[in-house]
């Protein structure tokens, strides 16, 4: 009977050890550690050794000047603009990309999108999760079709590369990484084991062929990717696909990228018949309102390369509790109290005993400092119980001793706001350096401190 080889595996970060610990010696997490089965004794670890349309990497040194680099790093367009520019341009040759999102937040319907969108490219769908019939209902609802786009139903790895080696595919896409098995082990799907050896698989393949691979992931209850830390380190790219269920939007960010920036952003809508990329979405951000309110202002942005307008919204109340609530959503709570902290030290408002809730429109999330200005203007505004200005725009970082900080890439942030019809905007007197008004066509107002801004909207 052939022996059976196991092991001891934190759960939190994909630790091995050969018994049960109480607290792991890499994370330091308590009572994570599973028992799983390795594999049998005599079993062939690594997979076999696979030819793909003639390509194979390269096992001898190689001096870096001499690695023709300009024949393989041709990028594949996806067809949407939204994921290109979080890719960096476009997918890369041999890259393996990390798809990691809530249940139900779209990530199948994104991927089975963005393949059949694809129509100069043949692609291989496989999915563990669902049958043929579904993926088949779930392509009709989108309205696209493709004529080299095929589906894969199974979860062995053996079979799958069996039928990728038949097929050759351009772009594969794996849907999920934990629900495939291959039979060099004997853990269960979805095992820690499992994740690491099948990733290592296709990780192998997609660099040896030069074929890109898309793996969309659960994450835990926590919000992290399901499975060992391990799986982000040997992935090129981690893409975050997040959303609330309340709202249509859903934001693609890039966690990882070693072929592009991680501060760029997509936006996507939810719809019937699939998702839309936004590409104005400073208009979707700013809601439409009959009558100026207070504790509304609109602050300028910017996430990656692009430019946004978003609006944000202050509620400032009397406590009707002992302690004083504060609530952010969108918007990093310690920096809010630090906010108020400015105002009541350096400024003189009497905010300590107050209730202040504050929520950033569109269920987006917004860790720009330029928010700043825009924040304690609303802020001051639900104070006062007096509205901002129509059409008034903030771009400006606030420090401890209540100075107006400047930000980079003023321009652009100024070009956005006049492009979308604001007549003036705030900034920080030092951003005017080299700055020439006239070209923007909006009234630009210098401030340096916070009772200046005060002053010049409250009177």
């Amino acid at each position: 009977m052939p022996r059976v080889k196991k092991a001891f595996f934190c759960s939190s970060c994909g630790a091995e050890s050969p018994k049960w610990m109480g607290r792991c010696t890499a994370c330091g997490e308590w009572n994570t550690y599973v028992e799983e089965v390795l594999k049998k004794e005599g079993a062939q670890r690594g997979g076999r050794a696979r030819e793909y349309g003639g390509h194979r990497v390269s096992q001898k040194p190689q001096l870096i000047h001499e690695v023709n680099a300009s024949a393989t790093l041709g990028r594949i367009s996806t067809h949407s603009a939204e994921l290109d520019r979080v890719l960096g341009g476009g997918i890369v040759p041999g890259a393996i990309m990390l798809i990691g999102g809530e249940p139900g937040i779209g990530k199948s319907t994104l991927m089975l999108q963005v393949a059949m969108q694809m129509r100069d490219q043949k692609i291989l769908y496989i999915s563990g999760e669902e049958s043929d019939m579904q993926l088949s209902m779930r392509a009709n609802r989108l309205g696209i079709t493709h004529p080299a786009c095929y589906v894969l139903t199974g979860t062995d790895t053996d079979t799958i590369f069996d039928h990728i080696e038949s097929l050759q595919p351009s772009v594969v896409v794996i849907d999920s990484i934990q629900t495939l098995t291959t039979s060099n082990l004997d853990a269960a799907a979805g095992s820690i084991s499992q994740i690491r050896e099948c990733a290592a698989e296709f990780q192998r393949f997609s660099k040896e062929s030069g074929t890109p691979v898309f793996l969309i992931g659960h994450i835990t209850k926590e919000g992290s990717l399901a499975g060992p830390k391990l799986l982000e380190h040997m992935v090129d790219t981690v893409l975050q696909f997040e959303g609330d269920h309340n709202h249509v939007y859903r934001i693609l960010r890039a966690a990882k990228n070693r072929f592009g920036s991680t501060s760029e952003l997509g936006i996507f809508e939810m719809r019937d018949n699939g998702l839309r990329e936004v590409s104005n979405p400073s208009e979707l951000l700013l809601s439409q309102r009959d009558e100026n309110l207070s504790g509304v202002t609109v602050s300028a942005t910017i996430e990656g390369m692009r430019p946004m307008l978003i609006e944000t919204q202050a509620l400032v109340s009397s406590a009707a509790y002992g302690t004083p609530q504060r609530s952010a959503t969108g918007f990093d709570l310690r920096r809010m109290n630090m906010l108020l902290a400015v105002l009541e030290k350096r400024c003189g408002f009497r905010i300590a005993a107050k209730d202040v809730f504050l929520n950033v429109t569109g269920g987006i999330r917004v860790d720009d400092p330029a928010t700043d200005l825009g924040i304690i203007c609303a802020v001051l505004s639900s104070n006062e119980d007096v509205p901002v200005r129509e059409n008034t725009c903030f771009a400006a970082e606030v420090g401890l001793t209540g100075e107006i900080r400047p930000v980079t890439r003023i321009r652009q942030r100024i070009a956005e706001a006049a492009k979308l019809g604001f007549r003036e905007i705030f900034v920080s007197k030092y951003n005017l350096k080299g700055l020439e008004k006239k070209n923007f066509g909006i009234k630009i107002n210098p401030v340096a401190r916070i009772d200046q801004v005060f002053r010049m909207l409250f009177g």
